[in-house]
């Protein structure tokens, strides 16, 4: 079956989503990720179903992974934030060891994409995605530009169509 095919059986139903900022400074009234997000999850017809704020420490992000991925009302998560390489980035290496299944495309194209905004530093994004128990992950940088390039050219086209293609066990 074709990737058009694949789309068509989809089709267009409300997709429930959660949003995960990782950061040690945003608040919720500072988050523009979410804002952003959910703006643009509203307008296409989705589902913001969680939010949360949590600092960039391994067990927050393991236990917010954990908490959301077995939730009914979930189907994807999207973090932002911590994917980077500094010491206090931990959110890839906490995800990354969690996934079940890895959608390495994800990473190679943000990256892909974000060099054409900003140059060689692209290499220093750790963006991933995959799954984890039946729920769709997706960990991309806390930068807006960033979110938004994730967001516009990788996650919205497919949103529908990722969501079929991942059957909870």
């Amino acid at each position: 079956m074709s990737a058009d095919e694949h789309r068509q059986k989809a089709g267009t139903q409300p997709v429930p989503v959660a949003i995960v900022t990782v950061s040690d400074t945003r608040t919720p009234e500072t988050d523009a990720n979410r804002q952003y997000i959910e703006k643009r999850l509203t307008e296409l017809g989705h589902i913001t179903a969680a939010y949360r704020l949590i600092k960039d420490e391994p067990d927050q992000v393991a236990d917010a992974l954990t908490e959301l991925a077995t939730r009914d009302d979930v189907r994807i998560i999207l973090f932002n934030g911590g994917t980077g390489i500094s010491p206090r980035d931990t959110t890839y290496d906490v995800i990354s060891r969690m996934l079940e299944k890895t959608l390495p495309g994800f990473g190679e194209l943000f990256r892909m994409f974000s060099y054409q905004g900003v140059g060689a530093a692209a290499m220093f994004s750790r963006a991933t995605a995959g799954v984890y128990r039946g729920t769709l992950v997706f960990s991309m940088p806390g930068s807006p530009n960033a979110v938004q390039v994730a967001l516009e050219k990788l996650i919205l086209p497919e949103i529908n169509h990722l969501a079929w293609e991942v059957v909870r066990k």
